[in-house]
């Protein structure tokens, strides 16, 4: 996974309806086809539970015994999963190290509070997948050094440095893509091919480029579960190309009013997406403001959408950051209705639209976003 903290993601992480109140009943390890057993140092006593990424949503559970714990189960098809353990203090469990399962004896070794470090072995995928990482690993370097940088700069509120580092930042994450697309066309049978583009090209994918990487793939892969996703983020981002028709949308602002894309009609207006508690479209925000500010007299505008869940702190954020412009949320979170209909995936996010209603960029970030006004507003 990406280290370099540039967007804040809807990932496979967000596990939603897990009750530790649930069903704590093995499977009968006769009927199975796999079996995940292990120990965690420090963890004694309790359950462990474990999430399958396979569309069904599932969630199994197994009791500690003698400071260890055991699934059983089938896999069809490989499958990744998350093991995970009770966070102190909530009611919701939490998956904290992520791994593949295939039809194999997997064991899984590590400490309770260090779980993310785990170690998986028994299994074929995982260690396919091992590999995978080691070639990507002087990459993966790479980016860990700039996330560094760009952590200890952001402090500084160096605007001119933060953009070189973004800069350098794409040029690093373009070595990353081509890495993995030469993978996929010399593995197109590998569930970790497609595991491996979802999570590459789900925020803000080329769609001409993901349609390709996809087209490599042999149709049983591209029926996997993250075949499926990968599908549904190649749809959108067809749809939401550069060139096409931005999908049409309502959605009310703070007060309730309705408030429709198709209002900013002979306007260049950006679709901005972002929330309160994002951090990095926090730092963008003055970007945006400056760009407002700038353009606005010139047919400029924007029309924020909030992926808050809260109205009070998304009315703060407004404020805070000094939002001179329409904003819109139903404060749904990333189940945002205008964010699933252009398949935002991460945010900051946005889409900059003509006067006629045709996307003509998207993903601005920074000077960018500069730039690409003063060569279309000149007068």
């Amino acid at each position: 996974m990406k280290k370099f903290l540039i967007v804040c993601a809807a990932t496979v992480y967000l596990v939603q309806g897990c009750q530790p109140g649930g069903s704590r009943t093995n499977k009968n390890v006769s009927d199975s086809t796999y079996t995940v057993t292990g120990k965690l140092r420090g963890l004694d006593s309790g359950w462990v539970y474990l999430m399958k990424f396979d569309g069904s949503q599932t969630v199994d559970s197994s009791r500690i015994t003698n400071s260890t714990f055991s699934f059983a189960g089938k896999a069809d098809t490989p499958e990744f999963a998350y093991l995970g353990i009770p966070s102190p203090g909530q009611a919701d469990h939490e998956y904290r190290f992520g791994f593949f399962i295939d039809n194999s004896k997997i064991n899984i070794s590590g400490n309770r509070d260090s779980i993310d470090q785990a170690s998986a072995t028994g299994s074929k995928i995982e260690d396919e997948y091992n590999e995978f990482l080691a070639g990507r690993k002087p990459i993966m370097d790479e980016e860990e050094k700039l996330s560094k940088l760009y952590d200890s700069v952001s402090k500084s509120g160096n605007k001119i440095m933060l953009d070189s580092l973004m800069k350098i930042y794409m040029q690093v994450s373009k070595k990353e893509k081509t890495y993995l697309k030469k993978y996929v066309k010399e593995h197109p049978d590998s569930y970790i091919s497609v595991f491996e583009l979802y999570q590459q090209f789900n925020y803000n994918p080329d769609a001409a480029e993901l349609d390709s990487a996809y087209n490599d793939l042999v149709l049983s892969v591209q029926q996997s579960y993250f075949g499926r996703k990968l599908k549904m983020v190649l749809d959108i981002a067809k749809l939401t190309a550069i060139g096409n028709d931005a999908p049409p949308f309502t959605q009310n602002d703070a007060g309730g009013k309705p408030v429709s894309l198709s209002s900013f009609k002979g306007k260049y207006v950006l679709v901005d997406f972002w929330a309160s508690w994002c951090g990095p479209c926090r730092a963008e925000n003055p970007n945006v403001v400056k760009a407002y500010s700038q353009f606005h007299p010139k047919g400029f505008d924007v029309l924020g959408v909030s992926l808050d869940d809260q109205k009070d702190k998304w009315l703060d954020a407004i404020k805070k950051d000094k939002l001179d412009w329409t904003q819109v949320s139903d404060l749904k979170g990333w189940k945002n209705s205008v964010a699933e209909e252009y398949g935002v995936q991460g945010i900051p996010m946005n889409f900059l639209v003509d006067e006629g209603g045709k996307i003509v960029a998207k993903g601005l970030r920074g000077s960018d976003l500069d730039k690409k006004l003063e060569e279309i507003l000149k007068k």
